[in-house]
């Protein structure tokens, strides 16, 4: 069954704006465009936004009103701090006697550099008592005065006690100035790092606010009526409103917008998301079904912000082949694109004929070592693009593709300059290209544990097809270019989920006040639009760092998928045994919800006890969870906090590290409830209860514990 809702998604690049529109209810992509991004405009890239919609309403036929979902990501944010292009701002610290001494010592944040030469335009004042109106209004007139565009307040311990900066704050936004309070931007303790984060949000401030203001003026002229969603860096949304309050939390979510559609579109639950473009491919890694977050790094600094763990690499479809001393020595990170030559694999037969090679400088400062081929119809680039063409890697109605024997033809020189034949020519330039790739994936599956023979490769991009084929080919992983891989980041906007993450330092932190910045979290999204009924909210709490971490996420209204594509029980099963690394036979139906089925397969170890390897399986054929040895429980909502409390007691351990309390998670509805981020039992099962609250005490719930070793 199809509707006339559509969800619409829009990915602001450096070229070009993509917008795509999405069957609300099926999911399934059914209109994509594409603009020039309008950086010249009057109106910025708000102009380029509205003329992709416009464009994209008239292909697909539907009218304002069938916007069901709209939000657009963009590189704003990311390119004002990249080319220095920010706001002075006007930092205010706070404070007497030691404190003051803290506070000045924040004026040298000055000398952050933005680019080469370039500082961070940066005015300290000072304010000894924030209680007094008449002197924090004089101050900020100083700052007005001296160029201040936007400003920030900021006092040691202001997370705990944030009544003067909430009173500074104030001050700056009756003067008519954009005015951040550090503590608004994170509750973490650390006060340079806090107001180092908050100074650059600040930054881009103006900026931000500005093309805020025109596209959601824009959007409404158009008649549209749902609410418009920014990308965040974390592979969310947030509200265009909590936007104009952190727009910093736009910057890296270009590459995060591609991740949220291969999580989304591609049903990943365990892989590595690649995304070529013609210069560069963003790497990032899905793991228990969620996208891999980190403290991001910002002018050089880490930071409070929380985003995507993304590794770039300079290889892209566009890179370009280098040569010395008779064989090929690197491909990249000089594009095509930059040296403003054309792929010789997109030229035509009649273009290539007498086709000489030779080595270039592509730009000043660059080594003549990069081969062109100069023929007939001018001078061409051979690029990683290709070679996979030459191979036959990339398929027909590709982004990439080529002409095989046009692409053959193009490396034939090279060959015969090589001394060897075209096949081996190219598989040696994707061998040197691809081995740069190849070294930052395997440090991500080091780093976060994944099991080569379930992970799966997935590419996204342009150039998604030069890259991913080959590297699965030489790590031996699965490996699949994302449907629409071209169009995947503004899928990913379209499909992506709103998200808002509250963290707090708390030590010992009881289970009121676990529940209360898990509550926080929940209200927060629910109050950007999600749907309460659907809202997940993942917590954590760390006994090292008293960190109390809540994710929450959810749709914009509940979203119910065409059921036909899904999987059948003997499909769910051989996907099961496949992941579980045992014949189909020896794979058991734990437990299961509507929406999820548990999968077991028992293990004998000589002299060691037994384990229960299990895996949790939705209607899609995903598998959402691995667990190398669990114990399942199905139950209802009624039994389950007697039975969770047993189960939980039995299976907490107690040692020099303290109480460990098992990793739960709960299959409700059509959800999983994780609770394995908690180690103390009491506050586990408190979370657990406010998970089961409201729900009907005879709907079905199945436990999954893991112990802690």
């Amino acid at each position: 069954m199809t509707t006339h809702r559509i969800r619409v998604g829009i990915d602001v690049g450096g070229t070009f704006t993509d917008a795509v529109a999405v069957d609300a209810t099926t999911l399934q992509l059914v209109g994509q465009v594409k603009v020039p991004t309008s950086h010249h405009h009057e109106d910025g890239v708000a102009h380029g936004i509205v003329e992709a919609l416009d464009r994209l309403l008239r292909q697909t036929g539907h009218a304002p009103t069938d916007i069901a979902f709209l939000a657009h990501g963009t590189t704003q944010a990311t390119n004002a701090l990249l080319e220095g292009d920010v706001a002075t701002v006007g930092l205010l610290g706070i404070g007497t006697g030691p404190a003051a001494f803290l506070t000045r010592r924040l004026a040298s944040l000055a000398k952050l550099e933005l680019t080469p030469g370039k500082r961070l335009p940066l005015r300290y004042a000072h304010i000894s008592d924030p209680d007094d109106e008449h002197a924090v209004r004089a101050v900020v007139e100083q700052a007005k005065e001296a160029g201040a565009q936007a400003l920030v307040a900021s006092e040691p311990f202001g997370v705990d006690r944030p009544e003067g900066e909430q009173a500074v704050a104030a001050a700056g936004r009756a003067a008519g100035l954009p005015t951040t309070a550090a503590h608004e931007i994170t509750s973490l303790y650390g006060l340079r790092k806090r107001t180092r984060t908050a100074v650059v949000n600040a930054a881009i401030l103006p900026r931000m606010l500005a093309t805020a203001d025109l596209v959601d003026t824009s959007i409404t002229k158009a008649g549209v009526t749902a609410p418009l969603m920014v990308m965040r860096c974390d592979g969310g949304v947030m509200s265009l409103d909590e936007m104009r309050r952190r727009p910093l939390l736009t910057v890296l979510s270009g590459p995060a917008a591609g991740v949220a559609g291969a999580l989304m579109q591609e049903r990943v639950s365990e892989g590595v998301f690649l995304e070529t473009g013609g210069t560069s491919t963003d790497i990032s890694v899905v793991r228990r079904g969620k996208v891999a977050v980190r403290h991001a790094t910002i002018l050089g600094r880490t930071s409070y912000l929380n985003a995507l763990d993304v590794r770039t690499v300079g290889i892209g479809g566009g890179s370009m082949v280098r040569l010395g001393n008779g064989r090929i020595t690197g491909v990249g990170p000089r594009s095509a694109h930059i040296a403003g030559l054309p792929y010789a694999c997109f030229a035509t037969p009649d273009d290539l004929r007498d086709a000489t090679p030779a080595t270039v400088r592509p730009m000043p400062g660059d080594a003549a070592d990069h081969v062109v081929v100069d023929a007939a119809g001018g001078r061409f680039a051979i690029t990683l693009t290709c070679a996979a063409n030459a191979l036959g890697r990339v398929p027909e109605g590709d982004f990439a593709h080529a002409d095989p024997a046009v692409a053959r033809a193009a490396l034939a020189p090279l060959a015969a300059a090589l001394g060897v034949d075209v096949a081996t020519a190219a598989t040696r330039i994707l061998d040197e290209g691809i081995a740069q790739v190849k070294t930052v994936v395997d440090t991500l599956i080091r780093e976060y544990r994944l099991d080569t023979d379930t992970a799966v490769l997935v590419g996204g991009g342009g150039g998604a097809a030069s890259v991913t084929p080959h590297l699965a080919a030489m790590t031996g992983m699965q490996g699949r270019i994302a449907a629409h891989s071209e169009v995947i980041s503004p899928i990913g906007v379209a499909l992506a989920l709103v998200r808002e993450q509250v963290e707090r330092i708390v030590p010992g932190a009881t289970q009121e006040q676990i529940l209360a910045v898990r509550a926080e979290a929940e209200q927060a999204v629910v109050a950007q639009g999600a749907a309460a009924d659907g809202v997940q909210v993942e917590v954590t709490v760390d006994p090292q760092t008293h960190a109390v971490r809540a994710i929450a996420t959810g749709a914009t209204e509940l979203r119910t998928q065409d059921r036909a594509h899904r999987t059948d029980e003997t499909e769910r099963l051989h996907l099961a045994a496949a992941s579980l690394k045992t014949d189909p036979s020896h794979v058991h139906v734990l437990a299961g919800t509507p929406a999820h089925t548990v999968y077991g397969a028992d293990t004998s170890r000589r002299f060691r006890p037994d384990r229960h390897p299990v895996r949790i399986v939705d209607a899609d054929g995903v598998v959402r969870h691995h667990a190398a040895d669990a114990t399942v429980a199905a139950t209802t909502v009624g039994q389950a906090p007697e039975v969770l409390a047993r189960l939980v007691t039995e299976a907490t351990s107690y040692g020099d590290g303290g109480v460990r309390a098992p990793a739960v998670r709960l299959l409700l509805g059509s959800r999983i409830a994780d609770l394995s981020g908690v180690l103390d039992p009491q506050p586990l099962l408190a979370l657990a209860r406010s998970e089961l609250r409201s729900r009907a005490a005879d709907e079905p719930v199945v436990a999954v514990l893991e112990a802690r070793r």
